[in-house]
């Protein structure tokens, strides 16, 4: 592990960044080229202390997670991500890791949506980034490990998964969840990833057995749908999907019908997720 080049490489992607480009305000009296330390850190979910010390060289040498926390917080590029984890003594991230990895330009689309629900999901139905209001929305989903980090798992593992979802939606999307896994489970083999979440599942929910043996495949979801939230009651969203074909990622993006009570409420979970960007956290 050089600390140096760690150290250097680190510093100037920092100071290529400005506030506008990860969606954070300006302010006033700023004289540091680029993004802060604290603020990168904020970015990661690590502390400033950590990520100063990093920085400064004087760290430990940094995990896999926290090397991929950083890369999106920095708004790497997969090559640079790449070098970021070669400097850091961990050499060149596996497939699996890889495909972890949040295009920038996907980033960047999501800090103009940070009023907006939205997260960004990988092939196996994994969280990779969510907007602070769809953290408001749905809660944290970027924290789980193992097949836990799969929504789809979750979904048959874990129904208390499900509390968002009203009555209508729920078979309609538990079907959907299992034709999706099977197109990925389908293309990349019975040695993959997807194909142990089907091996797991098969064992664990006689719901998601059932459905898988029925053989369905579902082409299309409701661009409409129905939530109870907790703390704003019932919404009727629009769910909009934009797929990323290089990284096979895809965006959802949930809106309102403009002046309706549904979009009301959006508003007002956009101010509760705006208070997770508070740097104190």
């Amino acid at each position: 592990m050089e600390y140096s080049d760690l150290s250097d490489f680190l510093r100037k992607r920092r100071e290529a960044l400005q506030p506008e480009d990860v969606g954070m305000p300006r302010g006033r009296r700023r004289r540091t080229p680029g993004l802060r330390r604290e603020e990168v850190a904020a970015l990661a979910s690590m502390s400033a202390d950590y990520y100063s010390r990093l920085e400064g060289g004087r760290g430990p040498q940094p995990s896999v997670e926290m090397l991929g926390a950083i890369a999106r917080a920095l708004r790497l590029t997969l090559e640079e991500r790449d070098h970021l984890f070669l400097l850091a003594g961990h050499g060149t991230p596996p497939r699996t890791t890889r495909a972890c990895h949040v295009d920038p330009g996907m980033l960047r689309i999501m800090d103009r949506l940070h009023d907006t629900p939205a997260m960004l999901l990988n092939r196996c139905g994994e969280v990779l980034a969510q907007t602070p209001a769809h953290v408001a929305f749905a809660g944290e989903l970027t924290n789980f490990e193992g097949m836990e980090r799969s929504e789809v798992y979750r979904w048959f593992a874990h129904p208390e998964s499900r509390a968002l979802y009203m009555e209508p939606e729920l078979s309609t999307h538990s079907r959907l969840q299992v034709s999706m896994l099977r197109t990925v489970a389908t293309i990349d083999g019975p040695k993959s990833y997807a194909a142990s979440l089907v091996r797991a599942l098969q064992k664990l929910s006689p719901e998601f057995r059932e459905i898988w043996d029925a053989h369905e495949v579902v082409s299309a979801h409701s661009r409409t749908k129905r939530f109870r939230h907790p703390v704003v009651g019932e919404l009727e969203l629009y769910c909009e999907l934009i797929d990323n074909r290089d990284e096979q990622q895809t965006l959802i993006v949930f809106t309102a019908t403009p002046g309706s009570e549904s979009a009301e409420k959006l508003e007002l979970l956009a101010v509760l997720g705006s208070q997770t960007l508070d740097p104190a956290r």
